[in-house]
């Protein structure tokens, strides 16, 4: 069954191995180094720069609308036929919600709150960023719904880096 799997950039090349993915989608700050996994061609992997903030700030780059629909064109072409990586820097927010965003994108009939509950259960750290899941919420045409369930979750627990997860593409358990 299709999934993703979330990750830090230092958990990247172990879990692309692990998993057999061939297709990645990179998160991270503008000359943060990011050395592609080998088995991963440039086609198959999405390298968006932004920071993780949730409001504009001098000197920084916001995630923008046009960051979440790179993400979700990736994820509508993405044969699904292995895994997909998912990181940013820490594997707690902008990854976290790019998983969340890709999953609803693809399988439109997922209820948000069960698959934000279940992103809970699987990461005790996520806290998916908020600025990307409004954006989402509003070109996939879901009425707040998105940004309701992430705020039910909550912020996860504090950590400087996330254990790298599996989420699945439906609201069923995937372990």
């Amino acid at each position: 069954m299709p999934h993703f799997v979330v990750c830090s950039l230092a958990r990247l090349h172990d879990t692309v191995k692990a998993h057999g993915a061939l297709d990645v989608v990179t998160l991270i700050t503008a000359n943060t180094p990011v050395e592609r996994p080998p088995q991963v061609s440039e086609n198959r992997h999405l390298h968006l720069n932004f920071h993780d903030i949730t409001v504009p700030t001098a000197g920084m780059t916001p995630p923008a609308a046009g960051h979440v629909e790179a993400v979700i064109d990736f994820a509508r072409a993405w044969d699904q036929q292995t895994p997909m990586v998912i990181h940013c820097f820490a594997g707690v927010s902008r990854s976290t919600a790019a998983a969340y965003i890709s999953a609803i994108a693809l399988n439109p009939e997922l209820d948000e709150d069960i698959l934000a509950r279940e992103l809970r259960r699987r990461s005790l750290s996520a806290t998916p960023n908020i600025r990307l899941i409004g954006f989402a919420d509003d070109l996939l045409g879901r009425s707040g719904r998105m940004v309701r369930a992430i705020e039910r979750i909550g912020r996860g627990e504090d950590a400087y880096e996330g254990n790298p997860f599996i989420l699945p593409l439906t609201a069923e358990r995937v372990d």
